[in-house]
């Protein structure tokens, strides 16, 4: 990719495919899935060894274009598909992603095309090679953070320009880029890469540090330590603020004590990656970004089925996005977040035979605590990190969940399961733990009045 700021900025990319058909028939055409709507894009033209293709949409999958070739693509015989796009800012209106001639960003699994397998019972293919490479060229003075391992750097024509080698480890590539100002944090074991348009003092960098710190201690205590290979973090200024992130959930907002309309200021771009918003001060930045890092410690970018799971894991990233908001509140923030979210639901009189969908979102986010208060926190996060770490790169369901709690407890967690999501509303134990506990903090400080 080439990153070009006149006569407007915009990203140039530009991509080889070496493919082979090693399957037992001749294909008569290609899928591809496109980025989607996160860019403003020109479009995307495609070349089939050197002969231009006419790309039609999937009627039935709109992310998906279908490439027909003359002639049936025959078994064991190689071609060169060659693709092309350019990225530009995102026009007034559009909530697509922008970018300055400053600076930019391409997140995983937001850009680059993916080739899917043919259509049949068993079919495969669209993997990527096990080593592919990663070009970036920039203007001078631009720092870049990219997927994969840098192997060479250089100058040309007043360019910078970076080789990148990706491997199995980098199934959604992603760049950022930029005119930053670079200085670093430490927190705990792990390094934080700070970068901004400005420098930033340096008190407030320490009590970022410090907080950031609490942050990643209370993510490594509820979830194990990340992957021995994420032991940085790049927190990066956004490009355009307004183009920088998706929208805010309102129940996720709700759940995590944030007003409906607030606006959200860290997102997370790649594994170990986010873009903030640094329009108010760098302490700030802990609050917004504290929810974002979860993702990290979940699989972002590595376990294919992250964000499109059944109840109650459709509420695992909100509930880890918890824990780091608790964690940066600190007190009693953890007892208030869960009597936040019991407020939500009717208690049990009230309730219907079949609940709504908020309602049902709700008790999956409480269900993880419900966990954490039956086995204890120690079984949990040893249970949660074998399952992210058994399960990175293919995914997980409800069923790896029960199974490795099963694991660490020997207990019939399964029917734990039921009772707590096939019942209507909250177990009544688990209301009266926190709501007595409200009560009698209450009556606690009445007694101190005099």
């Amino acid at each position: 990719m080439q990153f070009a700021t006149t006569p407007e900025p915009r990203i140039e990319v530009a991509a080889d495919y070496q493919l082979k058909n090693r399957g037992t028939r001749p294909l008569q055409e290609l899928e591809l899935r496109l980025p989607g709507r996160r860019f403003h894009s020109s479009g995307l033209q495609a070349t089939w060894d050197s002969t231009a293709m006419t790309l039609i949409s999937d009627p039935d999958a709109r992310r998906n274009t279908i490439m027909n070739f003359a002639e049936p693509w025959k078994v064991g015989s190689r071609h060169t598909l060659h693709l092309t796009t350019e990225f530009l800012p995102a026009r007034e209106g559009e909530n697509s992603a922008s970018f300055s001639s400053d600076a930019f960003f391409l997140p995983a699994a937001a850009w680059s095309p993916e080739l899917l397998p043919p259509d049949g019972l068993f079919g495969t293919g669209g993997e990527p090679p096990k080593r592919w490479s990663l070009f970036v060229a920039v203007p001078e003075g631009f720092q870049i953070h990219a997927s994969g391992v840098q192997k060479k750097a250089g100058r040309k024509s007043g360019e910078k320009i970076v080789l990148a080698e990706q491997g199995k480890k980098d199934p959604y590539p992603f760049v950022i880029a930029g005119r930053y100002v670079t200085s670093e944090i430490g927190a705990g074991d792990e390094k934080i890469h700070l970068w901004t348009s400005k420098p930033q003092d340096s008190a407030k960098l320490r009590e970022a540090s410090d907080a950031l710190g609490r942050v990643i201690a209370a993510y490594d205590t509820a979830f194990g330590a990340r992957n021995k290979d994420v032991s940085q973090t790049w927190i990066v200024e956004c490009p355009v603020t307004a183009g920088c992130f998706s929208n805010l959930n309102p129940l996720r907002a709700r759940l995590l004590g944030q007003e409906e309309n607030e606006h959200t200021t860290a997102e997370m771009v790649s594994h170990d990656t986010m873009v903030v918003d640094l329009s108010d001060d760098t302490p700030a930045l802990v609050a917004g970004a504290a929810p974002s890092l979860a993702a990290s410690w979940l699989g972002y970018g590595q376990n294919p089925g992250f964000y499109e799971q059944s109840p109650p894991l459709t509420m695992f990233p909100v509930f880890a996005a918890a824990v780091g908001r608790d964690a940066v509140e600190g007190g009693e923030a953890r007892g208030e977040t869960i009597r936040r979210a019991l407020r939500l639901i009717p208690p049990g009189a009230k309730l219907v035979k079949e609940e709504n969908a908020n309602v049902l979102r709700v008790k999956s986010f409480l269900f993880f605590y419900a966990l954490q208060d039956r086995y204890g926190r120690e079984t949990f996060r040893k249970a949660t990190q074998y399952m992210l770490s058994a399960r990175r790169e293919r995914g997980f369901d409800l069923g790896d969940l029960i199974a490795s709690f099963e694991q660490e407890t020997h207990d019939n967690v399964a029917e734990f399961v039921r009772m707590w999501m096939k019942h209507p509303g909250v177990p009544e134990e688990f209301r009266a733990r926190y709501e007595l506990t409200t009560a009698a903090t209450g009556s606690s400080t009445k007694e101190k009045k005099p």
